[in-house]
């Protein structure tokens, strides 16, 4: 990623495990330079419900109990947070292990469908056994708030400026949850997009925080998994700064989500249902 990184010392510090740093060598048009480097981490972070592998990812480990409430919800494993009663995380030579306690019906539902995740950073299909498990259609959307169009782009104008790993490393995604108002109440980081739309949504199970009533702004593309998991969290607006994929709109399109592509400055394509957006602020 080109551009300016702010000075280390500037910046309120992420998770110490999230990033190292490294001496570089620096190519300046000269003779160049050595200095300092801060470069994002990514492990595996393995998922263990009731003491049974599940699945591995690749993901920077930095709240990992949020990442694993989340990636419980959002794959269907739970429905709601009072359905995992423990979790912890261990450390190992070879990456890390959360180990969740779920209710005996959930664990049931997941043997049913058991699935092994083993892939790239933020992978969330690599070794899905069946077409309908990657194709889960989210519940309709019940009734969400409307949001003023400026709220929206004020939000993800300000993303940046909440991304301590991403100005340390210049190499992480971002999700934030936004109140109504476009400011931004909780953001998550990882070198994966997916992991960090999950650690977003263990965030909120976690802090009890009233989902529905804000939108989420993410920094990277809206592919399908992206609006999959907005949508298990009941939120009804999804803005991206990147593109969106034919499959997240149609997805969005039959979840009843407002699903927003190149949100930039003042810009933004409304891909599905845009009555959700105030429309005098359009």
């Amino acid at each position: 990623m080109k551009g300016h990184r702010m000075d280390l010392s500037e910046l309120p510090q992420p998770q110490a495990q999230a990033y190292r740093t490294l001496q570089v060598h620096r190519l300046d048009g000269g003779p160049g330079r050595d200095g300092p480097d801060c470069v994002a981490e990514e492990t595996p972070v393995a998922l263990e419900f009731n003491g049974i592998s599940h699945a591995v990812m690749m993901a920077t480990p930095a709240d990992l109990e949020d990442f694993a409430y989340g990636f419980a919800l959002t794959e269907g494993i739970v429905d709601t947070a009072s359905q995992i009663y423990d979790c912890e995380w261990t450390a190992s030579a070879q990456g890390y292990t959360l180990h969740l306690r779920i209710a005996a019906a959930n664990f049931a539902r997941l043997r049913d469908r058991r699935r092994t995740l083993a892939g790239r950073t933020g992978c969330g299909l690599c070794g899905t056994q069946s077409l309908a498990h990657v194709l889960r259609q989210p519940a309709p959307l019940q009734h969400t708030p409307y949001f003023p169009a400026h709220a929206v782009t004020r939000a993800v104008a300000s993303l940046r400026a909440h991304q301590p790993l991403l100005a340390a490393t210049g190499a992480s995604h971002a999700a934030a949850w936004c109140t109504a108002d476009g400011s931004i109440a909780l953001l998550r980081e990882d070198v994966g997009r997916h992991n960090a739309l999950d650690k977003l949504v263990g965030a909120l199970l976690r802090e009890h925080r009233p989902a529905s009533a804000g939108f989420i702004a993410i920094t990277s593309r809206a592919s399908f998994e992206m609006v999959q998991k907005t949508a298990a969290m009941g939120v009804g607006l999804l803005a991206a700064v990147s593109g969106v994929t034919g499959l997240a709109v149609d997805v969005a399109q039959t979840a009843g989500l407002t699903l927003l592509g190149f949100t930039r400055g003042e810009d933004a394509s409304i891909y599905s249902h845009p009555a959700r957006l105030h429309r005098n602020d359009l």
